[in-house]
């Protein structure tokens, strides 16, 4: 019976929600199949699990989209809000939720009006980051040792930038080979720019100096590689200025705007990336010219200067003479000078002498032999008097009857006060002190073998040593068993093996 049969009235077939779901959507995957569908992308969303889902619309109508992890990779271009593309693919329904979409397994832009708004949108949003600032771009290195170029091996590219290397100052040159068209180079001249900046300098392979991205000229879809926002980011990210030369000199593309240098052509290029060696060697010969004349016109004006002050300078002698006559003055008074000096000092050693004469001298000594005898006489009774007061002062303080009492009986009551405490103080120690004596003789006698006696057991000794074993009991003339409750001496006969007891008593149990 067909599931959607005309049949009005009660008697109408019943189905499950699953078998009309999946009837959908049998029907929309075989009627539609493989289609392309145009509109304008809405809502863009990237899972964490990697699936991309998007919204198709017109001014009528919003279709859902989506691309499974691995179809994302050959979707050719990501869609982005607001640009009109053309999508191809499967349609399906969700039986779930009763939903339809689109598989989209392609994506190509819907002509170039398209694209140039893209484009735009692209330059505002990287604009508004900073990338297009003057401020953050590099200065080209004068004379780079290294280049790197990142373009296609093939082509006339390449070979007319080494052309005009040479020509003008050959450099050391590392190409990197990439697609210059198409869907995969985007991500090549990306991974390139990341992988010259990730050489380590002076290693194997140095990295280069300067970076070259070169490109023939192209329609817009041709060059459309260039203007990804992943090539754009890692032109601005380089750590080594980078020059961009691709198209001609009217194409213009992202890179051109996040590059540290932009080329109108590659020749072009080339030329900002090194000087002309020729012109260079004439700067320098004309540089030496210029130092040659500018050092002998420099010894010339010293010499001249030198002649004039050679000129204005004294002569040797009339710079000696004033010097000559202050040293004959000086060799004139030099004499009359040292007179003066000798009978000065001899007036002065004369009136010294005159205070030391005997007479002085004895009539000093006299008066101080005077006063050292009016000393002495006074010294005796002087000390005599200081010793007394001093031995009257020790018996007034230290040794008074009333105080040394009063001294005594303090000491007397402390002693009493102190006595009681002393002794409680003594009891306690005594009885702490027994008590873990108790315990110790408690622990002493719980692991001693007497304890174990009580339990049944004996002690079998031969003299002093402890029997432990049937040999040595075998072997000993006479033995000493100890009980719980007493000892029993037992002589034993060496040649029999059998013992002899000397006493037993009827409980004790057997001996071994």
């Amino acid at each position: 019976m067909d599931l959607f049969e005309d049949t009005p009235g009660d008697n109408a077939p019943e189905f499950s929600v699953s078998e009309i779901a999946g009837t959908v959507r049998r029907l929309i995957e075989g009627e539609l199949a493989y289609v392309r569908v145009r509109g304008e992308v809405g809502r863009v969303t990237r899972a964490r699990s990697g699936h991309l889902y998007f919204d198709l619309k017109d001014d009528k109508s919003v279709l859902s989209c989506m691309s499974w992890k691995g179809q994302v990779p050959g979707l050719g271009t990501m869609p982005e809000e607001g640009m009109e593309i053309i999508a191809e693919g499967k349609m399906t329904a969700s039986g779930f939720s009763s939903k339809y979409a689109l598989n989209a397994v392609r994506i190509a832009v819907a002509g170039e009006g398209a694209l140039m708004a893209m484009l735009e949108r692209r330059k505002k949003k990287l604009a508004a980051e900073g990338l297009f600032d003057e401020a953050r771009k590099k200065p080209l290195p004068y004379l780079p040792e290294i280049i790197g170029v990142v373009t296609s091996p093939q082509g006339a590219v390449i070979r007319d930038i080494l052309h005009r290397l040479r020509d003008r100052f050959p450099r050391k040159v590392l190409i990197w080979p990439v697609a210059v068209q198409g869907e995969a180079c985007a991500t090549q001249v990306a991974n390139a720019i990341k992988g010259f900046n990730a050489m380590t300098p002076g290693g194997a392979l140095p990295r280069p100096d300067l970076i070259i991205v070169a490109r023939g000229g192209g329609s817009i879809e041709d060059l459309w590689g260039f203007n990804e926002e992943v090539v754009a980011r890692a032109a601005a990210d380089s750590d080594i200025p980078l020059i961009s030369a691709v198209g001609h000199e009217t194409d213009t593309t992202l890179i051109d705007f996040t590059s540290d240098k932009r080329a109108p052509t590659p020749t072009a290029a080339a030329e900002l990336a090194v000087p002309v060696r020729l012109d260079l060697i004439a700067w320098v010969d004309s540089q030496d010219g210029r130092l040659s004349r500018a050092v002998g016109q420099g010894v010339s004006r010293r010499k001249e200067r030198l002649r004039d002050l050679v000129r204005i300078l004294p002569r040797a002698e009339a710079l000696l003479n004033e010097p000559r006559q202050r040293l004959d003055r000086a060799d004139e008074a030099l004499p009359r000078a040292l007179r003066q000096t000798v009978e000065r000092h001899a007036a002065q050693v004369a009136q010294l002498s005159s205070a030391i004469r005997p007479a002085t001298l004895r009539a000093r000594l006299r008066t101080e032999t005077q006063r050292v005898g009016e000393w002495s006489r006074r010294l005796g009774p002087g000390l005599i008097r200081v010793v007394q007061s001093r031995k009257d002062r020790l018996i007034a303080t230290r040794l008074r009857p009333a105080h040394l009492k009063e001294k005594a009986d303090r000491q007397r009551r402390d002693f009493n006060a102190l006595s009681p405490k002393l002794n409680g103080a003594f009891a306690l120690g005594l009885s702490r002190a027994s008590e873990k004596v108790d315990a110790l003789d408690r622990v002493r006698r719980s692991i001693g073998y007497e304890e174990t006696l009580q339990r049944g057991y004996s002690v079998v000794r031969a003299g002093e040593t402890i029997v432990t074993g049937a040999d040595a009991a075998k072997s000993a003339q006479a033995l000493e068993i100890q009980f719980r409750d007493g000892r029993v001496n037992v002589t034993t006969d060496a040649a029999a093996s059998k013992p002899k007891f000397r006493k037993k008593k009827p409980d004790q149990g057997t001996l071994f």
